[in-house]
């Protein structure tokens, strides 16, 4: 069977507290599901640039991209899906919801305190492990 491949970027965007933003989906078959922003990378696209144009059309907000926490493989039913996430800090902006219903600052002692998405529980559990020196 072939299954349709969907490569995403994510942004673990993390503030001067400690705390890492989430956002819950407004739209589409996982509406409500809570997730790391980010979206499909465009054609001419790296990683990074794909991830500073998703922030800024998602949340209106300038990041910049820092180092990659992990690569997540996970199967769902419709399809599989690479996401490649990356520590992020704000360089401009509010982080102002265009696509989503909510979003939160969670300490690390949170982020189980929302109900993730199947593949963003593998990049909790990465930064639950990752060093605090974001």
């Amino acid at each position: 069977m072939n299954c349709k491949q969907v490569e995403v970027v994510a942004a673990i965007i993390g503030d001067a507290q400690g705390r890492i933003f989430a956002t819950q989906r407004g739209y589409g078959a996982m509406k409500d599901g809570w997730e790391f922003p980010g979206g499909k990378i465009e054609a001419g696209e790296t990683r990074e640039q794909a991830l500073r144009r998703e922030i800024k059309e998602e949340l209106d907000t300038e990041i910049a991209v820092d180092d990659l926490l992990c690569t997540v493989q996970w199967r769902y039913p419709d399809f599989h899906l690479t996401m490649h996430c990356y520590w992020c800090h704000i360089e401009s902006g509010s982080l102002t919801l265009k696509e989503h219903e909510a979003a939160r600052w969670l300490t690390r002692d949170q982020l189980d305190t929302v109900d993730w998405l199947p593949a963003d529980k593998e990049v909790v559990k990465k930064i639950k492990a990752a060093s605090l020196d974001y």
